[in-house]
């Protein structure tokens, strides 16, 4: 190959893996803004799963699994630096008009708005949307809607915390094990058995959320610890021991919040930073 082809070649192949990168870092700041990530498809399309995990649902009997008929989506794709942005998104009753709303006003289209199914309860409505503009503001507007919903929206509070939730019901938990063991009467308590940080989550609705739990404590950990929690507006409700017999000696610092749920799950970081927890 000549060595003029061979600089093409090159310029393309970089032009290419630019592009892509580009488009990579796009997709990742438009899952932060929605508030959770996506997985990007054939033909450059980043699509973003939005079960009502929450909702718990029959038809005729039948448990509907998420999966099955409660599975919402938006799905973006890039329109040179804008991009185009298309969804349903499954809804309780109470949440068509303030999402509706939201949605409006951040400049998200409505495109329609009915029903999939017959006779289940609790009854649910499917809202199509559409929208073109910047990906990251369409994502923020996106989010602004699907958070006067009880949609789960649980990956950023995971990036943001170091760790992955489960959701129970509509409450997303965290059990946070220390990174060395608590013993009590000189055996090991598995962290399912009280000794993991604990943390639970439940929306109450515009974004915000209420936490409570307990953190599991060495001593010189408590200061330090209450001073992150209380300098991010998080309450101690309570401070004393679980066990007689615990070696190292632990203490379990008891909390309560109600505000947005990210400002709340930096600030649940910034204790967890004060706290020796296991890695990975």
């Amino acid at each position: 190959m000549a060595a003029t082809a061979k600089v093409i070649v090159f310029v393309l192949l970089a032009g290419l893996a630019a592009s892509a990168n580009a488009a990579g870092e796009d997709w990742a700041r438009v899952g932060e803004a929605l508030g959770k990530a996506g997985t990007e498809q054939p033909g450059g399309v980043y699509r973003v799963g939005l079960p009502r995990t929450d909702i718990k649902a029959t038809l005729d009997g039948v448990e509907l699994k998420p999966g099955f008929a409660l599975g919402g989506w938006l799905a973006f794709t890039k329109m040179g630096k804008d991009a185009m942005v298309m969804g349903d998104l499954v809804l309780a009753m109470d949440e068509v008009n303030p999402v509706m709303a939201k949605l409006l006003a951040g400049g998200i289209e409505v495109t329609a708005l009915h029903n999939h199914l017959l006779r289940n309860q609790p009854f649910t409505m499917y809202m199509h949307v559409s929208g073109m503009g910047d990906p990251v503001k369409l994502a923020t507007a996106l989010h602004g809607g699907l958070a006067l919903s009880k949609t789960p929206l649980a990956a950023a509070i995971d990036q943001l915390l170091g760790a992955k939730g489960t959701n129970n019901g509509g409450i997303y938990q965290f059990g946070i094990p220390r990174a060395e063991p608590v013993k009590d009467g000189g055996m090991v308590v598995p962290p399912a058995m009280g000794s993991a940080n604990a943390i639970n989550f439940q929306p109450t609705g515009g974004g915000n959320a209420a936490i409570t739990g307990d953190f599991v404590l060495s001593a010189k950990e408590v200061a330090p610890v209450m001073k992150a929690l209380r300098e991010n507006g998080i309450e101690i409700t309570a401070l004393h021991n679980h066990m007689l017999g615990d070696e190292p000696r632990h203490f379990f610092m008891h909390f309560w919040a109600n505000d947005d749920a990210r400002k709340l799950a930096t600030g649940l970081k910034a204790a967890l930073s004060q706290i020796a927890i296991a890695k990975g």
